[in-house]
């Protein structure tokens, strides 16, 4: 399923990173991504489909929000049996963001720096991408 809150111009790619900069001081990102396992019933004639790794029946439901942590894009139902990486390149906007069907702005330069980007942010789950990054967790 593909939402229909994506945005559709580089305008709006470009006001949903801005309010990323004002509410979270993050510049240049334009969403974050992140996916929840939803336990199930066991559906009749699915076998162990939605069986995963915990011994649990579960479907996949995983999102993009913006500043305000409205969904901008959702996508449910893989079975939870796939990895969270898995799930995300299986998707319609996986696709989309890799052949440049999304309307997301040129890379531009950062305050103050030399690097140009426009990302959206996620765990160690995804892959890297030109356009989706892992922001470096510092424990202490």
């Amino acid at each position: 399923m593909f939402s229909l809150q994506v945005p559709q111009s580089e305008n709006k790619w470009k006001l949903a990173a801005r309010e990323l900069k004002k509410r979270w001081h993050f510049p240049h990102c334009i969403g974050a991504i992140d996916e929840k396992h939803v336990e199930i019933c066991k559906l009749p004639g699915t076998g162990s489909y939605y069986f995963n790794y915990k011994h649990l029946f579960n479907i996949v439901l995983m999102g993009i929000v913006n500043a305000n942590n409205e969904f901008l894009m959702v996508d449910v139902g893989a079975n939870g049996r796939v990895s969270d990486g898995g799930v995300f390149s299986n998707t319609l906007f996986c696709t989309m963001l890799k052949l440049k069907q999304l309307c997301i702005p040129e890379p531009d330069n950062l305050p103050e720096s030399d690097m140009k980007m426009h990302v959206l942010v996620g765990d160690d789950a995804f892959s890297l991408m030109e356009n989706l990054m892992k922001p470096l967790v510092i424990e202490t």
